[in-house]
């Protein structure tokens, strides 16, 4: 059993070997060598009045590995003077501090594998996801990236984009013009594209090839008139367009399918905050709390996904003056059981990670 932390992850993943390991776990879904269960979210109210806990849960296979990734956060939504959320914050224990951990099995024989923290390999499988969708999607002389976001999601996204496409310019808008502006600098300074920091997300979205959104904004970040032929647009989360955007979009592509059908008499709810599939404890009172999304959802029940177009049972693009989507939602378990077990393959390779007794995680009791 190894444990692999975070540095470990960034120092043997790649993010070209990312975007191939999910794109051959992909291909074993529509004949079942891949499998993956759905996220689900579990909440709880904490003892404070402005925050909830959550404890959210993923799992999926492929070639011979079972992973489980298992998210435990307090979240919180900041409120401006007229109460309206503006994003979405969560930590563990205290601000700043994160827990995320992905399990890794063995489905030859049922040994526990790897421990490996969440983050970077969290950040690569996003961003390796935008990369698929992307190459999968965008004309092929698609060189300028309109980015919207600053984070260490906006950061993979556009290592992942290079990855697939050869870009020579990106313009990047973020709420605070210090992220954007350090983004911009160290962006430049590792892939060395010309990169600049603009002051609208209409100023990066405009005359753009591809578009990619990376936010915590709890409320959408692009607008339908900014879009224009030919691009292709990939977001992080369903928050960052409305049915407006959607409507000019010639191609949606879908990674997967994420929502359940539990039965509405169990306390569930698909509305709150960014969860796909949520169970929510506490009183009606503390049920306030929580983010109801505003406006209206956009309903990609109907959307094809990534396998129908590798598949050949829907197309993908066919023109260069259609404007793609691609929605990065879907088949979560199942980038985590490819990433992550490509990821713990090198780690033993190369003889790294720490090694943990299996007898702390077998026993001789029958459960």
């Amino acid at each position: 059993m190894l444990l692999i932390d975070n540095d470990c992850v960034a120092r043997v993943l790649t993010m070209r070997a990312c975007i191939d390991v999910q794109e051959l776990a992909f291909a074993g879904l529509p004949g079942g060598a891949s499998i993956g269960r759905p996220r689900i979210d579990t909440y709880v109210p904490t003892r404070d009045d402005d925050s909830y806990y959550r404890f959210g849960s993923v799992d999926g296979a492929t070639d011979g590995i079972l992973a489980v990734r298992l998210k435990s956060d307090v979240m919180v939504w900041p409120r401006d003077a007229d109460g309206r959320v503006g994003s979405e914050q969560k930590y563990c224990v205290e601000p700043g501090t994160y827990c995320g951990l992905v399990m890794l099995f063995s489905t030859d024989n049922g040994a526990p594998l790897a421990m490996l923290n969440d983050g970077h390999l969290q950040h690569m499988r996003v961003g390796g996801a935008a990369g698929l969708g992307t190459r999968l999607l965008a004309r092929e002389d698609s060189n300028v990236v309109g980015m919207i976001g600053s984070g260490g999601m906006a950061e993979t996204f556009l290592e992942a984009l290079i990855a697939v496409r050869d870009i020579q310019r990106v313009r990047v808008f973020s709420r605070r013009e210090a992220n954007r502006v350090r983004f911009a600098r160290d962006m430049q300074a590792k892939f060395g594209i010309g990169i600049e920091a603009v002051g609208s997300a209409e100023q990066a979205v405009r005359g753009a090839d591809i578009v990619a959104t990376c936010t915590d904004s709890m409320t959408p970040v692009l607008d339908a008139d900014w879009l224009e032929p030919g691009m292709h647009v990939v977001a992080l989360t369903p928050r960052e367009f409305d049915a407006k955007v959607a409507a000019r979009f010639d191609v949606c592509i879908a990674q997967g399918r994420e929502r359940l059908p539990l039965a509405e008499s169990e306390r569930f709810s698909q509305r709150v905050s960014g969860s796909p599939n949520a169970f929510i404890g506490g009183s009606d009172e503390e049920r306030r709390r929580l983010p109801v999304s505003r406006g209206e959802r956009v309903d990609t029940t109907d959307w094809p996904i990534y396998t129908d177009v590798i598949s050949g049972r829907a197309p993908g693009r066919t023109d260069d003056r259609q404007i793609t989507f691609y929605y990065t939602v879907g088949n979560w378990g199942v980038q985590f059981a490819a990433v992550g077990g490509h990821v713990y393959r090198e780690a033993s390779r190369l003889g790294l990670g720490m090694s943990l007794p299996d007898h702390y995680f077998l026993q001789s009791i029958r459960n």
